[in-house]
């Protein structure tokens, strides 16, 4: 009897393990491709998807350094406020800076009150001072013509990503005593073109603000002697919430107890 021959059997596994080799090759080439497609997959734009992927918003920093050419110099003490609002881009820059809603100032039209912009210009139009503070600062003050009780102070810190640009606004309560009374109150009306967090979110107030809000809200009314009595404080967040603060919060302290009644101090007047 032949002795078993294990030659076709050796064959026939010599076949089958190469078979297997090369479907194991073909699985992992197919797994890896698999793998390459499906990183190229995460890789290709959102668009490709059927959604846009959220931009992030950057708007240009605005050049607002022509302003500090208005501050004082040799021959201008106070600086020069007069040329600074009749300058024909300061118009747009209250416009672009100060948007948010405003009720205090003005009658309503068509259910609409007078922008924030044209509500600081009427309180700029008689000129007061254009005064800078550490190379960085800018306070801008002029009062409401023929009513100088109602008083305007547009502040400007230059430095930063995005200009801090505030309105503040002494208005008269007129339910209480004439202006002529040093007894008469009045509101203070801030408007800061980013949230303060002395309303709840937002930057802290710069002690540069605090500390020029304090200087003009001691100034007495020209041509009187009298500080304003400042009784309470609206601080506006950009998009129109009013929150009532504290005066003092703001740097406003209580005037004298005792006015100075000195009028020799000029009445300002009317630009030209």
């Amino acid at each position: 009897m032949k002795p078993i021959d294990n030659k076709l059997g050796q064959n026939k596994k010599s076949i089958f393990d190469r078979c297997l080799s090369v479907q194991s090759v073909l699985s992992l080439f197919s797994m890896r491709r698999l793998l390459q497609f499906a990183i190229a997959l995460l890789l290709v734009p959102a668009q490709v998807h059927g959604f846009a992927a959220p931009k992030k918003e950057t708007s240009p920093r605005v050049d607002v350094e022509w302003i500090w050419q208005y501050t004082p110099d040799d021959n201008n003490k106070d600086g020069r406020e007069n040329d600074l609002v009749t300058d024909p881009r300061f118009q747009p820059f209250l416009e672009q800076f100060l948007t948010a809603p405003q009720s205090f100032w003005g009658q309503p039209v068509n259910g609409k009150y007078r922008s924030l912009a044209n509500t600081a210009l009427d309180h700029l139009t008689v000129p007061d001072k254009v005064l800078a503070d550490d190379n960085r600062y800018i306070s801008i003050s002029g009062c409401v013509v023929h009513f100088c009780p109602s008083r305007g102070l547009l502040w400007v810190d230059l430095n930063g990503a995005h200009h801090l640009v505030v309105f503040a606004a002494i208005d008269w309560t007129k339910q209480g005593a004439p202006t002529s009374d040093p007894a008469a109150e009045y509101t203070l009306w801030l408007f800061p073109g980013e949230p303060l967090s002395i309303a709840g979110n937002g930057e802290h107030p710069p002690s540069a603000l605090i500390k020029d809000i304090s200087r003009w809200t001691a100034q007495p009314l020209a041509g009187s002697g009298i500080v304003q009595n400042i009784t309470h404080a609206i601080l506006v967040d950009p998009d129109g919430t009013p929150h009532e603060v504290a005066p003092s919060a703001l740097g406003v302290a209580p005037p004298p107890a005792k006015s100075d009644t000195d009028t020799t101090s000029p009445a300002l007047k009317p630009r030209n």
